[in-house]
């Protein structure tokens, strides 16, 4: 059964077929470009990958003999017997089962969390591997079909409902879909208003995903697979402040919390879509509608510009230092004050087909 066409006409992805076509000779020839820029101590920076672990880090010794300690090597015990039994049954558990599993002897989720991070880098493995699972909170929508573990298929839509990102992203399988891009949406209530406003439907065939604000393991890892089973392009929708380009950044370098997984979970082939700096004083949007950045705001912007993949992103520090030059930002929710549905109607559809992106 193939996708219904409800979309645009052909030559409208004339752009995004060519923008497709140079991402494949990228990934022919190696993909990326060489790095440049100062390096965090515990991870370095690669274009074609991301946010990567450095394999001379700085570790640190847990020892059963020392106060300081023990309990700390009792926890890793704990949790260990726990993966074992998981991989020895061949079954799954979240963090939060294994949280509930003893939550007077953890104490709290970060508690059973990062030693589960800390277990999964000790072992070079991901946490999949290890059969822990994270819980979803993203969401997808779009002209996309695939089958779950347990043979449960999946229809996803481009209607007003949207279906939750599975929490096993490694099981699922038989993906098909002939959308022409992926949209990663930063904010719910972004993503609910493009479906409320038809957008998938008049841009398909298409695919938008949302992780809600920061991105949980498994909506990463769902864009992450979506890139590397189909090659399409793929789009970052974020509000024009310091918070959304890092979220931004996260789905495409990755962090370092996460940089021995970066493999697993980064797609440096992500282009920046909206809302940038420039477009505000490009649309005219009133000054009256952009909000002040606060001292936090500029501390976390002058923290991404020091950071080193922006130094291979030279039209990136532009609209940054646009930001910090205006000392302002915006929310998307800034483009109704031309009109209520101009973000679907006219600004999206307008940067897809001409190429308006960074």
């Amino acid at each position: 059964m193939a996708f219904a066409p409800m979309g645009p006409e052909a030559s409208f992805f004339a752009v995004l077929d060519q923008h497709r076509a140079s991402l494949l000779a990228a990934l022919r020839r190696g993909g990326g470009e060489p790095s440049g820029g100062g390096t965090p101590q515990a991870s370095r920076f690669e274009d074609s990958v991301g946010l990567q672990m450095v394999t001379h880090c700085t570790t640190r010794k847990i020892k059963s003999d020392s106060l300081k300690s023990v309990k700390k090597f009792a926890l890793i015990l704990k949790i260990l017997s726990k993966i074992y039994k998981l991989v020895q049954s061949n079954t799954y558990a979240t963090k939060r089962d294994i949280y509930y599993t003893d939550s007077q002897l953890f104490g709290n989720q970060t508690v059973v969390d990062n030693i589960i991070n800390d277990i999964s880098c000790m072992l070079k493995v991901p946490r999949m591997s290890l059969h822990i699972l994270s819980t979803s909170k993203g969401l997808i929508a779009g002209n996309l079909r695939y089958i779950e573990e347990d043979g449960t298929r999946v229809h996803c839509t481009c209607g007003a409902t949207a279906v939750a990102v599975p929490s096993n992203i490694q099981g699922i399988r038989n993906l098909i879909t002939d959308a022409k891009f992926l949209l990663i949406v930063e904010k719910d209530a972004t993503f609910q208003r493009l479906l409320d406003d038809n957008f998938c439907n008049r841009m398909s065939p298409c695919i938008m995903v949302t992780g809600k604000g920061v991105p949980d393991l498994n909506t990463r890892l769902l864009v992450k697979k979506l890139w590397d089973t189909f090659h399409i392009p793929v789009f970052a929708l974020v509000d024009a402040d310091p918070h959304g380009i890092e979220i931004m950044c996260i789905y495409k370098y990755g962090s370092v919390a996460m940089s021995f997984e970066a493999h697993n979970l980064t797609v440096p082939a992500i282009r920046w879509l909206g809302l940038l700096p420039s477009d505000i004083k490009r649309l005219n949007i009133p000054r009256d509608t952009l909000i002040p950045l606060t001292k936090r705001d500029q501390m976390k912007l002058d923290s991404v510009l020091k950071r080193p993949y922006v130094t291979c992103q030279p039209f990136w520090r532009k609209e940054m230092e646009i930001m910090a030059d205006s000392k302002m930002k915006a929310e998307i929710q800034a483009l109704t004050f031309l009109s209520s549905d101009y973000l679907s109607r006219v600004y999206l559809p307008n940067k897809l087909k001409f190429g308006g992106w960074i």
